[in-house]
């Protein structure tokens, strides 16, 4: 479906898509300034980005094995349309807008499991798993004429499954979701995370804009004096560029120390990880709308809704491999509560940042190369975003490098499956 065709009316005119307004994220890394305050509180800005951004974009909506079968259904907003995605009779994805073909009525308000019908709870027109219109009841009895079910089945999106997520895409002009990602899905290939399985999920409100959340989630300048405990596994020193092509900003922790409390080290490892995977964290925003982060035992993921200019409602899900189905509560505990209390302070932080962007009278400062380059990246795909370019950014030339200070990753990704990979 083309999101030229949906209403783009707060697009008109705006100032935010002129690159005039991008002149201070368009600079190099070393020169270029953080987004106006606007940009996390305005209502205009936040109309013009859902068009812009989350209606062209590939969304995360959901953990995979949440519709693990045929009929399991989630319901999602995405860029201010409510879509319905489920699993056909054959097992393959779909998604529709959530709208009956016949006078609108919202045909879903929740997540469920569908038997082979989706049916409007108004006049119960009923459609199939793949969104063709299939029954009428004492419609076309009543007299009509020219009536064709097959031009009023339900408004197809695209939809996808990715490692071990599910996004969905409201533009047909966007590139596919592989394409999209760029050489990551190879970065990731060790992992087998299709196989992964959730283990536990948790939803939160918060009270910021949700760039707030994910440039928080990129950067590890506020790491020693906001999270001193993860600073102790996740050392400053230890953080280095885990950046290619696609549109994701990365970074890795490499080696993982261990504390006195064995946050992450109390399960035991995924199978077959390579030298780097399994010494290394791997940190990774997905544009937009995910914040990654794998470690040889667990997945912690968090999935971000843009609900209002000040408000972001984040879900939590931990994913497990297959090989640890039995975890001891005792155990999953230790790291689950660790992850809380890191995400408790950065939920601190940034409503603090949102408080200050909307009250202080806040003018954009400058970034730190060696920190804050992933803002620098994100913030141009933003821009690129609004401006209607569309752009997969190039990544470093290798990991095995040093960039703006960091150094050179004493383990750097190499494609699963190669010599250095395997240690050979």
């Amino acid at each position: 479906m083309n999101t030229s065709t949906l209403a783009l009316s707060a697009v008109d005119e705006s100032p935010w898509t002129s690159e005039e307004a991008w002149v201070g994220t368009r600079r190099p890394v070393l020169e270029a300034h953080a987004l106006p305050a606007a940009a996390y509180s305005d209502e205009h800005f936040f109309d013009v980005e859902n068009e812009t951004v989350l209606a062209t974009s590939w969304v995360c909506v959901g953990i995979h094995d949440e519709l693990s079968a045929p009929g399991s259904t989630i319901v999602r907003e995405v860029a201010g349309r409510s879509v319905i995605i489920t699993r056909n009779a054959a097992g393959e994805l779909r998604g529709f807008l959530n709208a009956c073909r016949h006078r609108g009525t919202q045909l879903l308000d929740g997540d469920c499991t569908l038997g082979s019908t989706i049916r409007c709870p108004y006049h119960r027109w009923g459609y199939d798993l793949d969104g063709n219109l299939v029954s009428t009841p004492q419609f076309a009895e009543a007299g009509i004429d020219g009536f064709d079910k097959g031009e009023y089945g339900l408004h197809a999106v695209r939809v996808a499954a990715w490692q071990f997520l599910v996004f969905v895409c409201l533009s047909d002009e966007t590139p596919g979701i592989d394409a999209w990602f760029g050489d990551l899905g190879q970065r990731l290939a060790g992992y087998r995370l299709a196989d992964w399985h959730s283990h536990q999920n948790l939803t939160i409100e918060i009270e910021a804009n949700w760039k707030l959340v994910s440039e928080n989630f990129q950067e590890y300048y506020h790491l020693p004096w906001v999270h001193p405990e993860l600073a102790s596994v996740s050392r400053v020193p230890d953080h280095y560029r885990y950046q290619g092509s696609g549109m994701y900003c990365g970074q890795t922790t490499t080696p993982i120390s261990s504390d006195e409390r064995g946050d992450w080290d109390t399960m035991a490892p995924a199978e077959g990880l390579g030298p780097s995977d399994s010494a290394s964290g791997r940190f990774i925003a997905l544009f937009p709308n995910v914040l990654l982060s794998i470690l040889p035992n667990h997945a912690f993921v968090l999935r971000l809704e843009a609900v209002a200019p000040g408000i972001t409602r984040e879900t939590c899900s931990w994913l497990l491999p297959p090989t640890t189905d039995n975890v001891p509560d005792a155990d999953f505990a230790v790291t689950r509560d660790f992850w809380l209390d890191i995400n408790a302070e950065d939920i601190d932080i940034v409503q603090r940042g949102q408080l200050g962007l909307t009250t202080g009278g806040y003018t954009p400062g400058r970034l730190s190369p060696r920190f804050e380059e992933p803002l620098h990246r994100f913030h141009n795909m933003l821009a690129d975003r609004f401006n209607g370019i569309t752009r997969i950014p190039d990544g470093d030339e290798s990991d095995d490098q040093p960039l703006y200070g960091t150094g050179i990753n004493p383990l750097p990704w190499r494609m699963a499956g190669s010599q250095s990979e395997k240690g050979i």
